[in-house]
């Protein structure tokens, strides 16, 4: 039988050792992280995930929120903080069948005054129907897996902003019963309205179609739970089931529906909920 030379033998000796004392790698432990503990009404946490195989399940003020799976493998969801979501203290819970994390959060006043809002009989008469209220409502719920936008939104149009996001409202003296869920950008008819953000388009709604009060519409899909709206709209430019880019054309300013003059409505949604479109122009999510 050959024999072994005492090097190898030594070489072998060395190599068992280190592999016996080899600590086996762990698998990282699940752990959430939120941006901030602190939002003002009309603005959202961003909750992200990270150590687990599947998206756990994620609680806001009794509501449950689907997380999406990232790049990275991270599970990330921007959480909606309503406006008219008292001030005061919530906690954001995360959980699975073997692990739960809390995270206590609080919410501050926007200090937005009350803004009167007056209009005519026939106006103020107007009555969203109960097809524009349910198609408007399924396309500003939808969910879809994949994060089209990416960047800095751009602003829909050019013009004066005569109603900012976030403003309690008054209708002709009323008490006050709703805010305004979106922007309003004033400029003469026909001025161009351009997608923000690269999308699907999920709904086009027509006023000579039943859409009394939200008037000609336009909802783009830009996945993992954010939506865009564009109301009172002239012309419409798009047809349900495009796809756009940032700064394509897709409709004109007009004031069909209920619009006291020409100007664009511009609303910004998560899970259903609006939340100010400004902040997607200032800051990339």
């Amino acid at each position: 039988m050959r024999q072994r030379r005492p090097g190898f033998i030594a070489f072998c000796i060395t190599l068992m050792l280190l592999l016996s004392n080899t600590i086996p790698l762990q698998a990282a432990s699940p752990d959430l992280q939120l941006d901030s503990t602190k939002k003002q009404q009309g603005n959202f946490f961003i909750a992200t995930v990270s150590g687990l195989q599947k998206a756990p399940r994620l609680w806001f003020n009794g509501s449950s929120y689907h997380m999406f799976l990232q790049n990275d493998g991270t599970f990330r969801a921007l959480i909606p903080v309503d406006v008219m979501l008292t001030p005061g203290k919530y906690a954001i819970l995360a959980i699975n069948e073997s692990w739960k994390e809390k995270i206590p959060v609080e919410v501050s006043s926007n200090g937005l005054s009350v803004q009167k809002v007056w209009l005519d009989k026939k106006t103020s008469g107007l009555r969203a129907t109960q097809e524009e209220k349910a198609q408007v409502k399924t396309a500003l719920h939808r969910l879809t897996d994949q994060k089209q936008w990416s960047g800095l939104f751009l602003m829909p149009a050019t013009g004066r902003k005569s109603s900012p996001f976030g403003v309690k409202r008054s209708y002709n003296g009323a008490p006050v019963s709703s805010y305004h869920k979106g922007i309003d950008i004033a400029a003469p008819q026909g001025t161009i309205v351009k997608s923000p953000a690269d999308g699907k388009v999920i709904l086009t709604g027509y006023e000579s179609n039943r859409f009394h009060v939200h008037g000609n519409t336009v909802i783009i899909d830009h996945g993992q739970g954010l939506t865009s709206v564009y109301l009172h709209l002239n012309e419409i430019k798009v047809n349900t089931g495009d796809i756009v880019k940032k700064g394509d054309p897709i409709a004109t300013i007009g004031s069909t529906g209920i619009s006291t003059g020409p100007h664009l409505h511009w609303g910004v949604y998560l899970y259903g909920t609006s939340v100010n479109p400004e902040l997607f122009v200032r800051n990339e999510y």
